[in-house]
Formats: structure tokens, C-alpha cells, sequence
């Protein structure tokens, strides 16, 4: 996800600087990660019209809509890809379909208007158009454009005159002017300019929170974070006031939200990116939702750290352990863990713990760990061969101590629980507990009424033995029983 976000950032980037093959390869990358991210089809239709392949940006907006059907700039991108390709009957269609999803959405509004103008534009530039067998005049949409290397541009609508506005009209007519101007000038990074612009066009209409939501982002190109929180913020109180979008409102705090997260304040960010989400929940303000909590995460993980009070801790399991409070023991190294979580010996510990337990798959899990930590770490491969030699998993113990001697050859841990497994290879099961029978610290165990009792209940309820192990004493006969092969827990 980071890969394909890092992509997605680095096509943004091109394509507002007008690199649009580039941006395109940035995308293409992105989707071969991400095949269902409809966002990603989305800004590579974008690149495309952009370039002028307005076939491969038709091709990418119908994708967007294939993964996302309810989601309104898919409509937009296919509207604007089909009058590239003058096949305006599908353009309208598309900006049509796309108004039945989000009614009031501007860039559909827009493009519906444009699409209705060029189209009368069009028929009138035609002069005396053939008629076709039937009488009909042909279809707009479905004339054959003059053979040209690139699709010709669509026409542009008529300019409207501006003496039969109203005072409102002619008001919003001048900003949205001031707004391309500014727009046109922020594509290529001609921020002082696009500035110029984007406040003539609030003098004209201060009602509009796009306006704002402009001039934040001309602040942020320029690290201009102070200065791009308080603009958002102005944007929301007018767009408020205004009653604007709420997918604009959104927008504002989104921006607000990555403003943090450029400053590192990842838990300011987290309720921007939350207030953006209760505004209008989208792919983009969710995954940033996600990235800033796990990195809120990861900051609290590693401010808690202390190798000092690691240390206390790791002593503190080491009496209880003594002791034979072995529940006790691994409260303190699991505290331990959390103070120097690359300390591979302090896992080693608890994986001791978990044995007295038979808690053998948390025991494992442990030495793997602090194997993983410490390739060399001689103590984690001894503890695995034991506690696999407990859960009578011969083989694989046996393996666990050749690694112990490849790093040893002389550990004599290694060499006597390499020689033990060695030996059960070569005798029966029946042979074994034969051998175990004849022990007479076996023998004494098993004679005891109370440990009779014990694991008698220990068959009949394999999670009594949990509550048996807490106690030291039962906990060591237990063990023994298990080293010796005379009973197995799994």
C-alpha cells in the first residue's frame, strides 16, 4: 500500500507538472500493484485526456466505473474522454448517468453544459448538413472525425455575454474566470501568479470555499504550513456559512490533515483526516486515516521504550521465575519485551516461562522470535529443541539442536538434547515409557495419590492443566512426566 501510494503521488506530481507520459508510467506501476484501486484509473484517464489519447482515457474512466459505479468523477472522466473523441451523444450520456449518482456535483454540471453547447456549436459550424436515406439528419455523435494523428479538441462552447447577466451571474462569471487563470498558472508552478488570481477571483465571489481550498494548496506546494492550515480553516467557515459541498468541506480538511502529517504532528492530523471522513468518506482520506494511526502507533511503541527499565524488569521475571511463579514471570518479561523489544534474550525467558506452562505454541513462537533477532543466539535454538522434545516432536527438535551445534559444536546442551533425540529415534514408544517406568522419580510421581488425581483430570479436561501449572511444585512433576515421554500435551 505505501509502494502504490508513494506511485500514486509521483503520477499527481507529473501530471500537475505537465509531464504527462511520465505520469501515466507512474500509474501504470501503481495499477500492476493495485488492480482494483478505481482512484488509480481514474488519474491515469486524467494523464490520458491530457495527452491527447483520449481512446486509452475512455478505455481507463469505463474501468473506474467497472470498480466503483456510485462514484461520480468516473462519469466526469468518461464524459471528458468521449468529447475528446467527439462522440458527444456519449459524453452526455456519461456526464447524464453520472448526475443520477451525486445531482448537485459542479464538474458534471459543467461538463453536461459545455457538452450541450459545443454540440449546438457544432451542427451550426456544419452549414448544410447531407441528409441521410431516411430523411434524417446523421447522428452528431456518430460522424468519423477527419483522419488527424491526434483526436481534434472539442469546440469550445460559446462565450457568454456577459452584458445579459444578472449582477450574481456576471459576480461568479469573473471568479470562475480568475480561477482558471489561477489554475492554469498553478500547473506550472507559477505559485505567486496562481495567488494573484485566486484572491482577484474571492473579490469577485468570497462565497465560494473552492477559492480557499486554492490558495491552501498554493501555501502547501511552498511549505507554507501555517499559512495553509488558516486558509482551510477560512475555507470551512465560509463554505459553512455558504452551505457548500460537503465533499468540499472535506477536501479542506483532508488538507488540513496532510498539513499535519508533513509536520509530523501525526496526532493532529488523525482528527483532521477524521473530521474529513464524517464529512464524505473516500479511498484517499481512509488510507491516510490508516497510515497516521499506525505511525501514532509506532511513535508510542518506541517512546516507551527504556533499556534501563528493561532491565528491571527482566530481573523481576528472573525471581518469580526462581521462585517457581512462572504466571508471575511472564508479566515481567512480557513488560520487558514492551521496554527493548530487540533484546532476543529477554523472549528466551519467557519462552522458559511459557515451557513451565505448556504453553508450548506461545513458547515457540518466543524462540523464534529471538532467533529471528539474533541468528547466533545459541539459548533460542536450545529452548526450541526442548520445548519441541516436550511436545514429543522428536524430528523437529532434533533439527532445532544441530542448529544450536552449528553455531557450538562443543555446547553441551546442544550435544546431550541432540544425543537424547538421536536415541528416541532408535527406540519404540514402548520401549521408551518402559525406560521412564524404571526411573524412580517416575515412579514416586506416579505413586502420589494427589498427582493420580491430577492427571486423571488433566484426560478428562485438557484445560484443567492450566490451572495445575500454576502451582511450582505440580508444575516441575508435570514437566518431568513430559521429558520423559510417560505423558504428551498437544
Amino acid at each position: 500500500m505505501e509502494k502504490v501510494n508513494e506511485l500514486k503521488e509521483k503520477g499527481n506530481n507529473a501530471l500537475t507538472a505537465e509531464k504527462f507520459d511520465e505520469a501515466i508510467a507512474a500509474y501504470t506501476e501503481a495499477i500492476t500493484l493495485d488492480g482494483r484501486n478505481h482512484v488509480l484509473y481514474s488519474n491515469r484517464s486524467a494523464a490520458y485526456a491530457k495527452a491527447g489519447k483520449f481512446a486509452e482515457a475512455l478505455e481507463d474512466a469505463e474501468k473506474t466505473i467497472a470498480l466503483n459505479p456510485t462514484w461520480a468523477k468516473g462519469y466526469s472522466r468518461k464524459g471528458a474522454a468521449a468529447a475528446g473523441l467527439q462522440d458527444y451523444i456519449k459524453a452526455f450520456e456519461a456526464y447524464n448517468e453520472g448526475l443520477k449518482h451525486d445531482p448537485h456535483n459542479a464538474i458534471l454540471l459543467q461538463g453536461r453544459q459545455d457538452i450541450t453547447s459545443s454540440v449546438l456549436n457544432y451542427i451550426q459550424s456544419q452549414g448544410d448538413i447531407p441528409m441521410d436515406v431516411d430523411g434524417e439528419v446523421p447522428p452528431f455523435g456518430r460522424r468519423a472525425p477527419p483522419p488527424a494523428q491526434k483526436p481534434e479538441e472539442p469546440p469550445k462552447p460559446a462565450e457568454p455575454k456577459v452584458e445579459d447577466m444578472s449582477a450574481e451571474e456576471r459576480k461568479k462569471y469573473f471568479a470562475k474566470k480568475e480561477k482558471d487563470l489561477g489554475n492554469a498558472a498553478y500547473k506550472k508552478k507559477d505559485f505567486e501568479t496562481a495567488l494573484k488570481h485566486y484572491n482577484a477571483a474571492i473579490e469577485h465571489d468570497p462565497t465560494d470555499i473552492t477559492f480557499y481550498n486554492n490558495i491552501a494548496a498554493v501555501y502547501f506546494e511552498r511549505k507554507e504550513y501555517d499559512d495553509c492550515i488558516k486558509q482551510c480553516e477560512k475555507g470551512i467557515e465560509v463554505g459553512r456559512e455558504n452551505r457548500a459541498d460537503f465533499k468540499l468541506i472535506a477536501k479542506s480538511f483532508a488538507r488540513i490533515g496532510n498539513t499535519y502529517r508533513k509536520l509530523e504532528n501525526y496526532k493532529q492530523a488523525k482528527i483532521y483526516f477524521e473530521k474529513a471522513m464524517s464529512e464524505h468518506r473516500t479511498p484517499e482520506i481512509k488510507t491516510s486515516l490508516s497510515e497516521i494511526e499506525a505511525k501514532i502507533k509506532e511513535e508510542e511503541r518506541r517512546a516507551y521504550i527504556d533499556p534501563a527499565k528493561a532491565e528491571e524488569e527482566k530481573e523481576k521475571g528472573n525471581e518469580f521465575f526462581k521462585k517457581g511463579d512462572y504466571s508471575t514471570a511472564v508479566k515481567h518479561y512480557t513488560e520487558a519485551i514492551k521496554r527493548n523489544p530487540d533484546d532476543p534474550k529477554l523472549y528466551s525467558n519467557r519462552a522458559a516461562c511459557y515451557t513451565k506452562l505448556a504453553a508450548f505454541d506461545l513458547g515457540l513462537k518466543d524462540c523464534d522470535t529471538c532467533i529471528k533477532l539474533d541468528e547466533k543466539f545459541i539459548k533460542g535454538y536450545i529452548r526450541k529443541g526442548k520445548i519441541l522434545q516436550g511436545m514429543q516432536q522428536t524430528s523437529k527438535a532434533s533439527s532445532a539442536y544441530q542448529k544450536a551445534l552449528e553455531i557450538d559444536p562443543n555446547n553441551a546442551e546442544a550435544i546431550d538434547g541432540y544425543r537424547q533425540c538421536s536415541m528416541n529415534f532408535q527406540r519404540n514408544p514402548q520401549e521408551v515409557l518402559k525406560n521412564a517406568m524404571s526411573d524412580p522419580e517416575i515412579q514416586q510421581i506416579l505413586k502420589d495419590p494427589a498427582m493420580r488425581i491430577i492427571l486423571e483430570q488433566m484426560q478428562n479436561e485438557p484445560n484443567a492443566v492450566k490451572e495445575h501449572l500454576q502451582n511450582p511444585a505440580i508444575a516441575d512433576k508435570i514437566m518431568k512426566l513430559l521429558e520423559s515421554g510417560v505423558i504428551q500435551i498437544h
